[in-house]
């Protein structure tokens, strides 16, 4: 592995350590916690989404899927957020994501809203 990719196996492993102890906020919507299984980014149209192994519970009607969707990958938010699942997916660490209760970036995976990795 070149020092290229170590350093930024190194930042990412650093920030989601840092953003992991954010305190968890009330949410509406659905939470799983395991494992990435597949992290997608989409040339397309840009869309970001991952799956994790376990179970989903209280996923909105519209997440008709195993899948969990960045809401914005273009914010800062959407950007720390991939971050932290690049990391946690290099590092096999586990996750906790919560979701926002609605599916408005893609119709049928439901918007992230809090990841920590554990």
């Amino acid at each position: 592995m070149n020092v290229h990719a170590r350093n930024l196996i190194k930042n990412c492993t650093i920030f989601a350590f840092l953003y992991s102890g954010i305190t968890n906020v009330a949410f509406a919507g659905g939470t799983q916690t395991g494992r990435i299984t597949l992290l997608t980014i989409r040339a397309s149209d840009g869309l970001v989404l991952v799956e994790l192994d376990g179970t989903a519970s209280g996923k909105p009607a519209c997440a008709r899927y195993s899948y969990w969707i960045l809401k914005d990958e273009t914010s800062l938010t959407g950007k720390q957020q991939l971050a932290v699942l690049v990391a946690a997916k290099v590092t096999g660490q586990t996750v906790a994501i919560s979701g926002t209760g609605s599916c408005t970036r893609w119709p049928d995976g439901e918007n992230i809203d809090t990841i920590q990795v554990q």
